[in-house]
Formats: structure tokens, C-alpha cells, sequence
């Protein structure tokens, strides 16, 4: 590990008033907080991390669950302090903090701003009120367009999600909702396909057959749609499902995609650190309960592997490819040791799925547009 490889903290607040349907991340339901029990608890888990990358500035910190926004204004406030206490803030640094556009939040987003955070990532997921009582949220259409103008008031950088792919949504009405998103002049938006993911409501729903995902091609051509919408409003894709305009890039997230450092805090948080050469794995205990019980006791919070090289490169692999720009892949790259690489990169290539520039100082690896729609698929016959 460097001073020069950039270094995010991600602090996973586990709480929403409801959960999602669609969603499978470790999340509960709201419930009463100890400001100090959760405050200290988190910031027993940066002062762990802090201890083992000192000397080093933060890149970005991003409060995501969860619904940060409704955590105590004073847990937020806390952990900035002791962030910039325990490492600095490189110049320019960015603080992002998820919120959803609830009339209870939108209240709080001159509080945040003035506690430090200076981008502000609004979980809108439609524009339309069918959609959002399907998706199960808990605010409506009109709600969200408040929120955005509220948020672009409060902070110079918001962004918010969308989600398409919805049943019964159609290829005319994906692209109205777009242009109408397009029209609030955020700088940065993140479209995703819905997905049904294992153990969620979604998928119980459709194991019984209450409801289907649309087919594969008009799933094609709404992401076809999404590149072509935002690319003419001058936020085009950098990444699968990410869109800004120049600057505007999530510098967070961008660290996952580089495979940068990133230490992860809060119940269920992941973290990234390279360690003498190696790839450090970490991940707390899940349940808040248990977390808050070990910070309180002293005992160990999280769980700690060294990945395997073949780990570690599967991994920037998934991460890199999912850029537009594509990743880092010069001759020397392990990656050529494996068998059979150069056919498999060739093959992939010949097919018109990845693009590999060897002339430039730094070749560079990059999934094309055909590519980028079924990464999993390329990744798979690369690296499997």
C-alpha cells in the first residue's frame, strides 16, 4: 500500500423506515438510537483502521445502507470529525451521504450540508407514482421533484437514482421519465436495471409467477436508450450504470471501479486495503446489535482474509471492466501468466466484446458497448 494509491472510508448506517422489496442489502427496520453507543461504535472501528493506514488523506467519505439520512445529526457530524482527526481530507475531498426524498429528510439537508457533506445521493428510483407504490417506497412523485430542488439548494453536487425495466413499463415511457430527469440539471445519475435478487420479496413474487421482468431486448434497448439520452444532455455513461458530466464523477465509487483502498465501518460494511503486496478482504459483523456489543466490549469487529491472486484479479477485473475508459492491463500484468489468456482476450476481441490498446505507455483494457451489456458473460469466458 501507497500514499499515492487514493483511500475512501464507506460507514454503512443499517436502518430504514421500511425495506424495499427490490433490495437485498444488510438492512433493518428503523428503531430508537443510542447517539453515543452507535457514535462511539463507529468511531472505534475508524480509530481500528486508522492505526493500520497512517500517513495517508482521504479521497472521499460516503455515508450509504441503509438510509443515512435519517441517522442523528450528531452521528454524522461525529464521524466527519473523526475522520478528519484520524487521517485529513485531501483537497477537494468528497463527502456523499444517501437520503430518499421524504418530507422528514428533506428537512435535515441544510443540517448535513453544514456538518460537512457536500454531495448529496437522493434514492429517487422513479418519476412516475405507480412505479414508486410497486417498488414499495415511501414517497411519491411530486415528493422526489421537491427533494431535488431542495437538494440543489443545500449542496453544489447531487445525484440521484433511477429504475427501469420495471413490468409493464414501456420503451416510450423509460425515455419520457428520462428526459424529464435529464431536465433537473443534476450532474451526475445512476440508472439501474431492476434485477431480482435471491431471498428478496421480488423474487418470491416472481418464483410464484405474480409478475415478470421484461424480456431481454426491450431491457436492451432501454439501456440503448439510457446511453443515447444522457450522452445528448452531456452526462454520458463512465460506467455501466453511472452518468456525469465531466467532473462530476462519483470519486467514491471510482475508487471500488480503479480498485483502490477503501476501509468499510458499520454493521455488514466491506472494506478493500493492500497490505504488503496483498489484497486485504475485510467485513464487519452484520447485525447491529452484535457490532454494537463488540465495539462496547473491546472485542473484534470484523472479519479479516487475504484474498489469492486469483481472487484479487477477479475482482479488478469486475471492477475495471465496468468502466467506459476501461482499466490498466500492460504485457506484464499477471494476468498473462494464466492459461491461455491471450487467447481467451483474443477470442473476446475478435467478437467485438473488448477492446485491448497495447501502443499507448499504459495499455489499456476496456469493454465495448456490446461488452458492457453482458459483462458477466465476458468475464466469465476471460476468466473462468
Amino acid at each position: 500500500m501507497t500514499r499515492e494509491t487514493p483511500l475512501g472510508v464507506y460507514v454503512h448506517w443499517p436502518y430504514c423506515a421500511r425495506i424495499c422489496p427490490y433490495c437485498d442489502f444488510n438492512v433493518y427496520r428503523n428503531r430508537e438510537i443510542d447517539i453515543d453507543a452507535w457514535s462511539g461504535a463507529l468511531i472505534r472501528d475508524l480509530e481500528f483502521w486508522a492505526a493500520r493506514t497512517g500517513g495517508r488523506k482521504l479521497q472521499s467519505l460516503y455515508f450509504g445502507g441503509g438510509t443515512p439520512s435519517l441517522a442523528p445529526l450528531a452521528v454524522i457530524e461525529r464521524i466527519i470529525d473523526a475522520c478528519a482527526r484520524l487521517w485529513g481530507f485531501e483537497p477537494g475531498a468528497e463527502i456523499t451521504l444517501e437520503g430518499n426524498p421524504t418530507d422528514a429528510e428533506q428537512t435535515r439537508f441544510d443540517g448535513f450540508a453544514r456538518a460537512g457533506v457536500n454531495r448529496l445521493s437522493l434514492g429517487v428510483q422513479s418519476l412516475r407514482d405507480e412505479a414508486l407504490a410497486f417498488l414499495g417506497r415511501d414517497h411519491r412523485a411530486e415528493d422526489a421533484r421537491k427533494a431535488i430542488d431542495a437538494a440543489a439548494r443545500a449542496f453544489d453536487r447531487i445525484t440521484f437514482d433511477l429504475i427501469y425495466a420495471r413490468p409493464g413499463q414501456t420503451l416510450a415511457g423509460w425515455r419520457e421519465e428520462l428526459t424529464e430527469a435529464l431536465d433537473f440539471g443534476a450532474g451526475h445519475l445512476s440508472l439501474y436495471q431492476l434485477t431480482i435478487e435471491p431471498g428478496t420479496a421480488f423474487a418470491r413474487a416472481v418464483e410464484k409467477g405474480r409478475w415478470a421482468p421484461p424480456d431481454e431486448e426491450l431491457c436492451a434497448d432501454m439501456f440503448d436508450a439510457a446511453q443515447e439520452l444522457t450522452s445528448a444532455a452531456g452526462l454520458p455513461a463512465y460506467e455501466i450504470s453511472n452518468h456525469a458530466r465531466p467532473g462530476e464523477q462519483s470519486r467514491h465509487n471510482l475508487i471500488y471501479w480503479t480498485y483502490g483502498d477503501y476501509i468499510g465501518v458499520g454493521p455488514g460494511a466491506h472494506g478493500r486495503l493492500t497490505m504488503e503486496g496483498a489484497r486485504l478482504a475485510t467485513e464487519t459483523l452484520a447485525k447491529p446489535q452484535d457490532y454494537l456489543a463488540a465495539a462496547a466490549k473491546g472485542a473484534p469487529m470484523h472479519a479479516q482474509t487475504m484474498l489469492s491472486g486469483e481472487e484479487a484479479m477477479t475482482e479488478r477485473f469486475s471492477m475495471g471492466l465496468r468502466l467506459v475508459r476501461g482499466m490498466r492491463l500492460n504485457a506484464d500484468d499477471p494476468f498473462f501468466q494464466t492459461d491461455g489468456a491471450r487467447d481467451k482476450l483474443n477470442r473476446l476481441i475478435a467478437d467485438g466484446l473488448l477492446a485491448y490498446d497495447e501502443t499507448a505507455s499504459k495499455a489499456t483494457l476496456s469493454a465495448t458497448p456490446d461488452g458492457r451489456r453482458i459483462l458477466n458473460r465476458v468475464l466469465y469466458e476471460l476468466l473462468g
